[in-house]
């Protein structure tokens, strides 16, 4: 089975969210389980740098590949790598007027860039001669990658015969561009129709990518029931319902090689499920450099997120002088919506023994979140996936969710009875259900340390590993050879 898998983002060379990691991790999961899978992404501005830190090499392959369909033509050169402790090859496709900026999603013209990324993509699977069997299309970005196989490329003998699967990480983000990029894009102009491309007006890249790819799927089963509502849709619920017979929920997994508190470097020190010692030493460390006060009977709630409405941070803003009153200190990162960033700077100034707000990108801040924090706090109005639970329960910190998408398939509530569950959760959105979910927590944490000790076992033991995921998506391949 040959998988060419394209992502604007993979970790570690470039990382916006949960998409890098997702790109980073499966495709060496997949390796193993004998796929040949290639990994092909854009060489942003920031890519060099982040391969030297990560200790690998780009080398150029091949120079003036030329990029055909888009509008003024255009050609590129392509570059290769592996991903760390791996060998899995990553191939970047780099045009100065399209890829030569520090930011992901940097360039002025984000609908341009992507029609020419994905052009790209067919022109250097041509030069490498490689023909996949199935392109696995991530995200809006690349959702024109099916259209292009069903239409300008239908004749094309290299291609006929290669299928799709495009997986949806967060129907949020679409790509609704003007109709002139049909003609951007070198599209046939009967695309712009109400089957096809056609959005309120608009064309829809990630339409693009639901009506013509042969299977989709997104980050986890209770997101692929809740994206065919009008509530979670997006506009789109109709286009999902009538491909829901190839539609499918897979849920995302993480890498446990990187993330784990056993050798993880960049914590203070290190734990496992047998020894978590180590653990509360984080815990002390992480006060100490963030300037709270250093109390191991408070609960330390962690927070890692893009700072935007989907994340929930409305109902944290409604409980925030709670914080003021409970035996806990809060610790947020991130950065976004300048709105909640005044706000949580603010609150950081208000409470300065309870508070710390670090409004930044820091990866190494974030695993010593992840592992010196007791609570962990993701009250999204919708979630795909998630990955932040995920990560978090790997490193005993316990997870607060609103149950929605990947949240509701990866954290069970704590039974104490039988000893059983992983976490807390709500399901109203309300700032009340959130609090009285975090009050449990926190009751757990300060009350019933023996079932506090319970659930750091039974989150540390959550089989959150990318080798089951890795399985469904082979299957998910097998059946697009079908189609």
């Amino acid at each position: 089975m040959k998988v060419a898998f394209v992502s604007y983002e993979v970790y570690p060379f470039a990382k916006v969210g949960g998409l890098a990691d997702v790109a980073g991790a499966l495709p060496k999961a997949l390796k193993k389980l004998g796929v040949d899978v290639k990994i092909f992404m854009p060489k942003h501005g920031i890519v060099d740098k982040n391969a030297e830190k990560a200790g690998v090499g780009l080398e150029k392959v091949a120079s003036s590949i030329s990029v055909p369909f888009i509008q003024g033509g255009g050609t590129v050169d392509l570059y290769r790598s592996t991903l760390p402790k791996s060998d899995v090859e990553v191939y970047f496709i780099w045009n100065p007027d399209y890829f030569n900026f520090e930011e992901v999603y940097g360039a002025p013209d984000l609908g341009k860039q992507a029609a020419f990324f994905t052009c790209s993509v067919f022109a250097a699977l041509k030069e490498l001669d490689w023909k996949p069997d199935v392109i696995h299309a991530n995200d809006w970005q690349t959702g024109l990658l099916p259209v292009y196989l069903k239409t300008n490329l239908r004749e094309d003998p290299f291609f006929r015969d290669v299928k799709t699967l495009y997986t949806i990480h967060n129907l949020g983000y679409q790509g609704v561009f003007p109709r002139e990029y049909l003609g951007v894009a070198g599209l046939p102009e009967y695309l712009f129709n109400i089957d096809a491309l056609e959005f309120y007006g608009q064309i829809n890249y990630m339409k693009g990518g639901l009506v013509f790819s042969d299977l989709i799927n997104t980050v986890s089963p209770t997101y692929a029931e809740e994206i065919q509502t009008p509530e979670y849709g997006a506009k789109l619920e109709g286009v999902l319902r009538s491909r829901s017979e190839h539609l499918y929920g897979v849920l995302n997994g993480i890498d446990y090689e990187e993330y784990d508190p056993a050798t993880d470097k960049r914590i203070y020190a290190n734990f496992d499920v047998n020894n978590v010692e180590g653990k509360y030493l984080n815990k002390s460390k992480l006060q100490e450099e963030l300037g709270l006060p250093v109390d191991d009977n408070v609960a330390l709630i962690g927070v890692i997120s893009r700072l935007v409405d989907q994340k929930g941070f409305d109902l944290v803003m409604e409980i925030a002088d709670y914080l003021s009153v409970l035996p806990v200190q809060f610790v947020l990162l991130g950065t976004g919506d300048p709105r909640y960033e005044s706000f949580f700077a603010e609150l950081a100034r208000r409470f300065t023994e309870k508070v710390s707000a670090n409004i930044t990108f820091n990866v190494e801040l974030a695993q010593k979140i992840y592992a010196g924090s007791d609570i962990f706090l993701m009250p999204s109005r919708y979630e795909p996936c998630g990955l932040g639970q995920m990560l978090s329960m790997r490193y005993g910190t316990i997870p607060v969710v609103r149950y929605t998408g990947g949240l509701a398939d990866t954290v069970k509530e704590y039974n104490p009875e039988k000893r059983e569950g992983n976490g807390f959760g709500f399901y109203e959105y309300k700032g009340s259900e959130l609090l009285r979910a975090l009050l449990k927590a926190v009751y757990y944490h300060q009350k019933e340390k023996d079932h506090w000790r319970q659930l750091v076992m039974n989150a540390m033991t959550t089989d959150c590993s990318w080798e089951k995921s890795a399985s469904e998506y082979l299957k998910l391949y097998e059946m697009a050879k079908q189609q």
